[in-house]
């Protein structure tokens, strides 16, 4: 049996001139940086080997040189293929500066053109990044002038867009993982992902080029059971045992954590709070947005803080958090370890999560933004002349039933205070987010809209949602002037009409009471009969139809009070602040079409908001009912007095 084990430096002279690269890693996490550090002091030493070609799905370094970030070195390479170039910055200057080549890809297609080039495929079909800047009919990916291959096409399937992805043959993999055996067998038991060191490996052995694998230790050949391979020897050519030690850290802040390895489980209810400043607050509203026993995303920034927060509000145990990386489960970890989790239920590889993802298996994603326009276009990738990148942005955003993207409503030296309940702006941070158009569209708020994708924007002090008029202004924190704090801080006036004012529980520093708002627990005290007169009172202003067990749980409510009736009542309806997600207002109709064929006599309902009133009054109409919508209370008690033979009707609102 052949022994695969050698030094690093033997191991990279293997790879030459003009070869393509792929290489692991995740932000900062299970990067084989004995590796890099290798074929950087190959290449200052002696200038080989020259214009090779890197692929890499996410950024894999900590932004100040390490990682694949010490492959900045003019000459050594000529072309890049990654979802993200911020994490090697002087990289990122180069194919700015057009020296070299680049594409900036999404991460789950590049990390799927693995398999595509393990199986011999030519490349891979896709609808991810239509109406993107990944789009042929805006930039196919390219980042500068001298990239002018297209690897990006524009198809028709059977009437359908879809983008065809050129896979590019890969001669060299560097992987990395615990162990390995002298065959080359290879475990992960103390990574934190597995990433696509298997798709990778693959692609490199079946083109006939090279995989370097660099583990922490080597085992006894045949000690590691069968099903605990992660990569079988029969794909790898050289191991590397990484030297000194500090190569093989599970991250650049963190040497080894046995709960982020799944090696243990650790108590999360100690787990720090965070504390209540603009960034908790962004976490906070977006938290009310997360769907019980549902599957969602979050992305790095101000989006990872809804972890703490769900965590704080014990609700982490009725929903399901993931990581494009491939941790399921657990509470997802932020700062260098960002894309594991403590306490995971399963890891996954990570063309297998996106697999999931793009099948629409998200219930919801939380994500930042960089800038966002009128149209709702957000961009994350590339702004003020620095190219970042979409990483996972574009496939997780345009996949997800429900996305939220959360930041603070200006960047760089904003300043808050948050005092009695209320929101105060003590300084505005020196750059506008919301512009009149972005510089790239990572996120298409014209694509979204089309295909009913509810969409919201939460900053600090407000939240906007994505409608088919643009960016509406829906809710405002207690403090805030809208023309103050919000109008004149954006390059463009939004569409403004009824908002109403963020929850107050999100101001103060106690718990929320999140699991019940949720779940809900208190949506029985929003409905109350009058039994004297026969009229059902239903509250629901403020109230956010998010995802369909909402539905079902109001029906629930209305149900049981109107069975309890024992006839048909008469129904008053407050949708005032309403929010009813754009992919469920079918759902919804639908109900109050059973309710007013099997329980009401008669109903009214009033809301302010124009759009609500002719969505609804359209919905209900087409399910052949007579649709009494008005646009204020009075006017709804008055038609219902009216209707009765009453002389008056006093106005009620629930103590909900």
């Amino acid at each position: 049996m052949k022994n695969k084990v050698i030094s690093a430096d033997d191991a990279i002279a293997l790879i030459r001139d003009n070869d393509v690269i792929a290489t692991t890693g995740f932000v900062q996490s299970c990067i084989p940086e004995a590796l890099h550090a290798s074929l950087e002091k190959r290449y200052v030493r002696s200038g080989k080997p020259r214009d090779l070609t890197l692929i890499m799905c996410a950024g894999a370094g900590d932004s100040k040189g390490l990682g694949t970030g010490r492959l900045h070195h003019e000459g050594l390479l000529k072309r890049v293929i990654a979802g993200n170039l911020g994490r090697m910055p002087k990289v990122a200057e180069a194919a700015r500066n057009n020296q070299i080549q680049g594409y900036n890809l999404p991460q789950g297609i590049i990390a799927k053109l693995y398999r595509s080039c393990a199986a011999g495929h030519p490349g891979l079909f896709s609808k991810v990044g239509l109406h993107t800047y990944v789009d042929p009919r805006l930039d196919g990916g390219k980042v500068n002038e001298v990239t002018t291959e297209d690897i990006v096409k524009l198809v028709d399937v059977e009437g359908e867009e879809w983008l065809f992805y050129k896979a590019t043959p890969i001669d060299v993999a560097l992987i990395r993982a615990t162990s390995a055996d002298p065959s080359g067998n290879l475990s992960m038991e103390k990574e934190p992902l597995t990433l696509d060191v298997l798709a990778q490996a693959m692609a490199a052995h079946n083109n006939g080029g090279v995989v370097i694998a660099q583990v922490e230790r080597i085992v006894e050949q045949g000690s590691i059971k069968p099903k605990d391979v992660k990569v079988p020897g029969i794909l790898v050519d050289c191991v590397v045992v990484a030297d000194p030690p500090e190569m093989h850290r599970m991250n650049y802040g963190v040497v080894y954590d046995p709960a982020l390895a799944g090696e243990v489980r650790v108590p999360v209810e100690a787990m720090a709070k965070m504390p209540l400043n603009e960034r908790k607050i962004i976490a906070r509203r977006a938290a009310f947005e997360l769907p019980p026993n549902g599957v969602i995303n979050l992305g790095v920034g101000a989006p990872d803080g809804v972890a703490a927060v769900a965590n704080e509000e014990k609700v982490t145990p009725h929903i399901v958090m993931t990581t494009e990386a491939g941790a399921v489960g657990g509470v997802l970890a932020g700062g260098s370890s960002f894309g594991s989790s403590v306490n995971a239920h399963a890891i996954m590889d990570q063309n297998q999560m996106f697999d999931f993802y793009h099948g629409g298996g998200l219930d919801l994603t939380c994500l930042g933004m960089a800038e966002c326009d009128r149209s709702g276009n957000v961009n994350t990738s590339r702004f003020a002349g620095r190219i970042n990148g979409c990483g996972g942005f574009i496939d997780i955003s345009q996949n997800s039933r429900a996305v939220v993207f959360a930041g603070t409503f200006t960047a760089g030296g904003l300043k808050v205070e948050i005092k009695d309940g209320e929101l105060k702006i003590l300084q505005e941070g020196r750059s506008r987010k919301f512009v009149k158009k972005v510089e790239q569209i990572t996120f298409s708020g014209t694509y979204a809209a089309m295909r009913h994708q509810p969409v919201l924007y939460v900053t600090e002090r407000c939240v906007f949602q994505l409608t088919m008029e643009g960016l509406e202004l829906v809710e405002v924190a207690p403090g805030i002037e809208i023309e103050r704090d919000i109008v004149n801080q954006m390059d463009f006036m939004p569409v403004i009409k009824s908002p109403i004012e963020m929850n107050a529980r999100i101001f103060r520093d106690e718990p929320m009471d999140l699991l019940s708002e949720l779940t809900n627990r208190t949506l029985k005290e929003r409905v109350a009969y009058d039994r004297e007169r026969n009229i059902l009172f239903i509250n629901l202003e403020g109230w956010s139809v998010r995802k369909k067990s909402d539905i079902a749980d109001l029906q629930a409510s209305l149900v049981e009070v109107c069975e309890k009736a024992g006839k048909l009542v008469n129904a008053v309806v407050n949708q005032d602040g309403c929010r009813i997600a754009d992919d469920l207002h079918d759902d919804f109709v639908e109900m109050v079409n059973f309710m007013m064929k099997r329980y009401y006599a008669t109903v009214s309902r009033y809301t302010t908001s124009a759009f609500m009133r002719l969505k609804m009054q359209e919905g209900i109409a087409q399910r052949g009912q007579q649709p009494h919508i008005y646009e204020s209370g009075k006017e709804a008690h008055a038609a219902l007095a009216d209707e009765a033979g009453w002389d008056s009707l006093v106005n009620w609102k629930s103590k909900g």
